[in-house]
């Protein structure tokens, strides 16, 4: 299919933060270079064209017929690759979205780790007509349509399952000999977080000058390095506002933030709004 125009569908929704689904062309290949997170599950499919993810510290470059899977919560960005324009259709839902289907899909869920899946090339047209199948669904809105996409979504996650099973993806190569070394630098920040971590105290620990390392970091993840130290203690303070009863200040502390102030204003920056709202909004 060749893409000579913009197409930005809809954006079709169940419930007010339960279901999303969207297609979209575009020809400038345009992406979301700042690091985002949400608290929901991600579902990207690419019908064309070639889109590069970084995430969890691996740059993952799709291609048709690939699925990115994310899980609620992962810090991730994404870019135009080498080849101009793509065409996708991106899937959210929340965690109560899935809890509330049948079929056990719960044991699906949440997904190992944030990936890309290479389908094989027989799997893809099954694929492509269940997602053309939900927004159908979701654009005719016919009685009992919410189940239909239920249930789609359903198939849609056990034939995920079963070609993971069956294929047992790993994990693409490196794409420069940094790759492998900025991949454990990032490990290095998730574990230690808490601690006062810096560009110039990383590049020490990794025998790296802070200039380089910079100018890597940047290019594999989308992060500038105190960037990414900041989204990560964004991440771990939304779990800590959804999952536990602590006070704001004990959370800004746990996740390596001296002062409360400084806290609030980060995490406004990184999420658009306060750390109370986020918990009242999301619980």
């Amino acid at each position: 299919m060749s893409l000579i125009e913009d197409r930005i569908g809809p954006k079709y929704r169940i419930g007010e933060h339960s279901f999303t689904i969207e297609h979209m062309r575009r020809q400038d290949g345009n992406g979301m270079p700042q690091p985002h997170a949400h608290p929901f599950y991600e579902l990207y499919y690419l019908l064309e064209g070639e889109r590069v993810y970084s995430m969890n510290g691996q740059i993952l470059s799709a291609r048709k017929g690939d699925f990115i899977l994310i899980n609620p919560h992962d810090v991730h960005t994404t870019s135009k690759g080498s080849i101009p324009g793509f065409e996708r259709i991106l899937i959210g839902f929340s965690p109560a979205f899935a809890t509330g289907m049948e079929l056990g899909i719960c044991g699906l869920l949440p997904f190992n780790c944030s990936r890309l899946l290479r389908l094989p090339e027989a799997e893809q047209p099954e694929m492509e007509r269940i997602l053309w199948q939900m927004l159908q669904e979701c654009k005719e809105r016919r009685p009992h349509y919410e189940i239909a996409v239920r249930s789609l979504l359903a198939q849609l996650l056990i034939r995920i399952h079963r070609v993971e099973e069956n294929i047992r993806q790993s994990c693409p190569g490196p794409l420069h000999p940094m790759q492998d070394k900025i991949s454990e630098i990032v490990t290095y920040v998730n574990n230690n977080y808490t601690e006062p971590l810096t560009l110039e105290g990383a590049a020490n620990r990794f025998y790296i000058s802070p200039s380089y390392l910079s100018r890597m970091f940047s290019r594999f993840t989308g992060f500038r390095f105190s960037e990414y130290l900041r989204v990560v203690r964004v991440r771990e303070a939304q779990r800590r506002l959804l999952s536990t009863q602590e006070r704001v200040q004990m959370i800004a502390e746990k996740v390596g933030f001296e002062h409360t102030a400084h806290f609030n204003k980060t995490f406004k920056q990184v999420t658009g709004t306060t750390p109370l709202r986020y918990r009242k909004e999301h619980r």
